[in-house]
This record gives structure tokens, sequence and C-alpha cells, in this order.
């Protein structure tokens, strides 16, 4: 039973509670559970019970909030150091450190205590005018001339020049002022404007950002990938991009907090509060804006990557066939292998169907050749430069059997080709040999090939390049990881690269586990995993569960039932007087099972469900089947395209503008959003995923500037 482990604090439990609407029971068991070392995985498949149910995007989310709390309460303990070691620390200033729980009011706090390298106001007071700014900011003197005078003296040659010192002592107070911050900040939330302008002289080189040339748009309105478009033509040094509210505004809210009354010391306080503003406040807090408008960018848009990423990954796998692979080229010719049901390379050669060699008729014998000798199942072409060249050539070639063929997306298959994995796998081969064996076993198993290429890589997100690259790679990760485990791998085959992302493995266990099956032949049960160097009881916990053994001792090994409840699965089959074996097969008895006879401090209701789903069909792929697809054979490039075409198409990336769709030319066209539905659409993902079939209809061309628009039917 779980007991409540006291060093989490509880006010990062309400805190995370409260922001993600889950109850504080949750947030605390879910912590604890990351604490013992448990992964996201493990927890929202194995211990429903102890989250209520939390799924990998509420555990991702108490994991990502957990982390920055942490990571603010080391501040907070490094602010009050700062200050203590100043001995300006009060008792007073200590509980408002201590109950602060966010970032911004923490720093608005320290900013007075910050050191700060020479500033204005420091050259001042080393010439001893805070006394003058202190007299000044009171507002009480008519004659500030007079009060100025006794300050003029050593290096200060008059009493422009003290009032001057004096105003930039001001200045400081107010853009250190957390009344002030908060008054702008509020301002730039509610009525900052984001203005993008083209650098002059740039128009010609700068014409991919046209529509960012002069735009003027509320910040609070502006959408993710307009931001980061504009973002990336700055850092180009094609665009000038800035953020601002409108300036007499903001003096006028700031005059109301600071300058009281005429007087002569208000004229002073005024000007202050001008310059504060100007030189201070406004470029402080713009860049404050600048990066938090940032950051919500670079979340959504690391969102988006990481769902079509997700969609990708889990697209349905042809399985273990025989498969002929085809990275299809013109001039270099096609390169095709011919693969195993295992994805081993069997045999490699080029062919020169199309121009400018034109040897149609020899490749032609040459694939049926390769087809009768290897006998291939289906045919994978990649869909690149040639593919619907290549799809057309073997459409027309006959073939002894049926042969299914499938057209394949081969991002990221040239990243993979030339990498250390690729060499490693294929020494003796090019990178060409390389890129169609990707091809063919992408068609087989599109999660166990595509986890070797680095996620950024495969094409499935935009502005990847441009956003925070910790937290893409820590979000991508985690959603191949999320991704593995959901399919489950066969612990006999799979590869090492597959193996690093089940839960609690990494990279030195996979390759323990490789070494082990090399030296020990197969795995019969998974409880061998415990004789695999550097596994521990923790570790088997945690990935057991994941990996699968077709052909093992126990039938129960082939499933996702965790070995933790093969007992609770043989107490059932000993209640029926029958074996496991029976129960699996026999839909009648397991019909029969009283579930609630089986919960036990430890495991409920959801756990003994998920059991005996498994049990209907253990080891079962949650992957849809793989369908076969053809575009329209009369469209080749975009000049084939005309307005009102109807054609079929494959979704190909998803944007929170829209979706792109392969129509079997060179371009994607693209779905706007609102050409989804005839209804309001917030986010396309509700609408399609990636690799969907789908059917659009052409609505405009622009083939100067090779864009397709596209409405979906």
């Amino acid at each position: 039973m779980f007991t409540e482990n006291t060093s989490i604090p509880s006010k990062f439990i309400s805190l995370i509670a409260s922001a993600l609407q889950l109850s504080e029971k949750q947030i605390r068991n879910a912590i604890q559970l990351f604490n013992e070392g448990a992964t996201i995985p493990f927890i929202s498949r194995y211990r429903k019970e102890m989250t209520d149910g939390m799924d990998e995007v509420q555990l991702g989310d108490t994991k990502e909030q957990y982390d920055k709390l942490c990571e603010l309460a080391k501040r907070k303990i490094a602010v009050l150091k700062s200050i203590e070691e100043q001995n300006k620390l009060t008792d007073e200033l200590k509980a408002r450190i201590d109950n602060c729980w966010n970032i911004i009011e923490l720093e608005d706090i320290y900013l007075p205590y910050k050191p700060k390298r020479r500033t204005r106001a420091e050259i001042a007071r080393e010439r001893g005018l805070e006394p003058l700014a202190k007299m000044l900011m009171k507002q009480q003197s008519t004659d500030v001339e007079r009060m100025a005078l006794s300050f003029v003296k050593g290096d200060i040659s008059g009493v422009d020049e003290a009032l001057k010192g004096a105003r930039d002592i001001m200045a400081e107070w107010i853009n250190e002022s957390e009344a002030a911050r908060n008054a702008i900040r509020n301002i730039f939330a509610r009525e900052a404007i984001i203005s993008s302008k083209v650098i002059k002289g740039k128009d010609e080189e700068a014409q991919k950002y046209l529509d960012y040339f002069d735009m003027n748009e509320k910040l609070s309105r502006c959408s993710s990938h307009r931001l980061l478009a504009m973002r990336r033509g700055e850092a180009e040094g094609f665009l000038r991009v800035g953020i601002s509210p409108e300036d007499d505004r903001c003096l006028e809210k700031l005059d109301r907090i600071f300058v009281k009354g005429e007087t002569e010391s208000s004229q002073q306080v005024a000007e202050s509060v001008t310059d504060a503003y100007k030189r201070l406040l406004k470029p402080s807090i713009e860049t404050e804006f600048a990066a938090e408008s940032k950051a919500k960018a670079d979340t959504e848009a690391i969102r988006v990557f990481a769902e079509n990423l997700r969609q990708l990954l889990l697209a349905p796998p042809l399985g273990q066939k025989r498969v002929l692979g085809i990275d299809p080229g013109f001039r270099t010719g096609c390169k095709v292998v011919c693969l195993d049901a295992q994805g081993n390379l069997l045999h490699n050669e080029t062919i020169y169907p199309h121009p400018p060699v034109n040897e149609t008729s020899q490749a032609m014998r040459k694939v049926q050749k390769m087809v009768e000798a290897y006998d291939i199942q289906a045919i994978a072409i990649g869909n690149g430069t040639a593919g619907r060249e290549t799809e057309q050539f073997i459409q027309n070639t006959r073939f002894d059997r049926e042969v299914k063929l499938f057209v394949v997306s081969e991002n990221g298959a040239s990243i993979y080709s030339a990498s250390k994995i690729a060499r490693d796998e294929f020494p003796d081969y090019d990178v060409t040999v390389r890129g169609a064996v990707s091809i063919g076993r992408r068609l087989m198993d599109p999660l166990a090939e595509l986890v070797k290429i680095d996620p950024k890589s495969i094409g499935v997100g935009q502005y990847q390049h441009d956003v925070d690259q910790t937290q893409l790679k820590k979000a991508l990760d985690q959603t191949v990881a999320n991704a593995v485990n959901k399919v489950g791998v066969n612990l006999n085959t799979a590869s090492k690269h597959l193996l690093t992302y089940i839960s609690g493995l990494g990279p030195q266990l996979a390759q323990n586990i490789v070494d082990y099956r090399s030296e020990n032949g197969a795995f019969k049960s998974r409880k061998q995993l415990m004789k695999v160097s550097k596994m521990g009881a923790k570790t088997f916990e945690q990935c057991a569960g994941f990996l699968r053994i077709p052909d093992g001792d126990l039938i129960l090994d082939n499933s996702a039932v965790h070995p933790e409840s093969y007992g609770i699965v043989e107490a059932m089959a000993r209640d029926l007087k029958v074996d496991v074996m029976e129960l699996i097969q026999n839909k009648e008895l397991r019909k029969s099972i009283e579930l609630q006879k089986y919960i036990s401090p430890t495991v409920g209701l959801p756990t003994l469900k998920d059991i005996l789903q498994e049990l209907e069909k253990p080891g079962r792929d949650p992957r849809s089947e793989i369908k076969v697809f053809e575009f329209d054979a009369n469209v080749k490039t975009i000049t084939d395209l005309r307005i009102g075409m109807e054609l079929p198409g494959i979704v190909t990336n998803i944007t929170n503008f829209g979706a792109f769709v392969d129509i079997g030319i060179k371009e994607n066209g693209l779905v706007h959003v609102s050409q989804m539905a005839d209804r309001y659409i917030s986010n396309p993902a509700e609408v399609v995923s990636v690799h969907q079939h789908v059917k659009v209809r052409i609505l405009e061309v622009d083939i100067e500037r090779k864009r397709v628009q596209l409405k979906l039917i």
C-alpha cells in the first residue's frame, strides 16, 4: 500500500493539483512514483489505482510542473543567500520569498538586491546624491534648486548635474518597483502590439517573409506559427520585430502611481518616470514578453510536432512480410533491395527504368526475377524524387503472384542512411542501399525503423529548428518512448535502438540485452532478463511488461500482463479449474470471472479489467491495419492540376493552421483549417491525422509560388 512521502513539499502538491485540475492524491502518488524511478509509460499502464487512471499527458504535465517547482525552490535558496550576504534579509522579506511560487514575482522581489553592473544610478549614489533623490521623491519641496545646491560639491559641478544624478536614482527605484512593473505588464498583456518590418534593402532576399514586411497585430492574438515565422525572419536578418503597447498609456499609468501634486519636486519625479519607462522598464518588460510569447509559441509548436510524431510512429505496420524496397531516382537509377520477413538484406541492385537511361524493359525483367526469386509479398517505394514515376513503372509490371504496392514516406531516410547506426548495420553498403533498406523496413514496422532517426529529422513539424531545442528533444523523446511502450517489442528481435526506449532500460541495458541474446540465444522467459548484466529488480519491474516473448515458455510472457500480476491470472484459472492456456482460449470462461474476488489493497478494478482485456488477445498490436493507397494516375505535376478537381491524398503534416496533403505531385497541398469542415474547427487534429487517407478538392493553384490550396471533402 502507498504511504505518504513527506519529502514532497505539500505546497508543490497543492499548486500542481490546482494548475492541472487533478486531486492532490493523484499528484502526490504520481510524484512519489517518479521519485522512486518509475517511468510515465509504466505508471500510466500498471499503476492506475495509485493515480486514479492518470494518462501519459497528465503524468507528463505533472512531472514538468514538479521539475519547474524544484528549479524555483533552488532559485529561492540562491536569492535568499544573496540578500543575506548583503545583510539586508529581514524577517518580512524572507517570509515574502518563502511564500512566493511565481518566478516573475520572485525576480521582481529580488531586483532591488540583485548585484548590478555600474549603472548611472550607482554612480550617482557614489557621488552622495541618494539623500537628494529621497527628498525629491517625497515631492514636498517647491524649490528644488535650493535643495540641490547643498549637493554641489566635489566633482558635482552644478545644480543640473546634481538633479540629473538624483533623477537617475529615482528612475532605478521606479524600474525596481513591483507596482510599476506589474502595471506595465498588465498593459502589455492587454494591449501590446507585435510589429514586423522588413529591414531596408533586404526586400528581394526576404521574399519568403513577404507577409511580414509591414505587419502589426495584437500580441495576445498572434498565432504561434506567425510569431515563430517572424522570429525566424528576425534571426535571419530580414525582419525587425518589436513588441510595444501605446507609450502614453504606460506613462499615464506610471504618473498616477508616482507623481503626487504639481510641485517642482513632482516635475523631477515625472521626468524620472519618463526616463525609467523608456530606458529601463519598457525594454525590460518587452524582453520579458518576447521571451514569454516565444516560449508559448515553442510549447504549442512542440505539442503539434509531438502529436504528429506520435501518429507517424503508430502508423499501421505491414508486419513480417518479404518486402522489396525501392529508393527511386532518375539519373542515378532506382536502388532496389530484397528483405526477408525479419528485415534482413538478402539482395540489392540498381535499375534504370526512367530517363535519361530508359532501360525500362530490362528493369522490368529484373524486378520480376527478384520478386520470384525472393518470394516477395509487397513492394515499398519511397515518395521522393521519381516516386510517382516508379510507382507507375511497378504498376505496369506483371508478376506471377499478388504483390501489394505501397508508397512510403522517405522523410529522414537520408539522415538514417548516413548515420553511425546505418554504418554499423550495413558497413559494406553505400548510403543509397541503406536508404532503400530503410524504406522497405518502414513498411514492415514504421515504429521499429523510425526510432533510429533523430525525431527532428522525420519531417512532421514546423519551425523545429526555431523552438527551444532542449524542450523539443525532451518532448519528442518522451513521445517516442510512449509509442514504443504502447506497442511493446519482441524481446528476441528488437534492435538496440528500439530497446533503448523501453521503460527503465536506456542505451547501456539495451546493449546488454542484445549482447546476452548473442551469447545465450533467444530468451525463453521474462524471468531470464534478471540474468542480463546490470538488470536489477526495479528495472525489471519497469521494463518487463513491455517486452514480449512470442514463443517462450509462458503464454503470459507474450502479453501486456505484468509478471507481478501472473499470480492473479493463475488464481483465476485455478478457481475455474482450468490452466492459463484454456482460460485464454475460452471466452465464456473469462466472462464468468467475478473481478471483485481478486481486488486487493494494491490491485483494483482498473488493473483487473486491463488483465481481462489482454487475455482476450495476448500480445495484440494496438496499431490499425495497413491499407493500400493509390494516387490519381492522371496527376503527376502541379501543371496537371485544375481548379475543382477531386483527388485522393495522404495527410503528411498537421499544423495549427491546417494540414498538408500529398496528392501525388512534388508539392504538398494545404487544406487550411477553414476548409476542413462546415463548422468551426479550432484544432486540425480534431479532423485529420498524419498518414490518413483523404479526398480533397483543388481550390487554387499558384504555379509560380508552387502552392496548392485544397478543401477536404
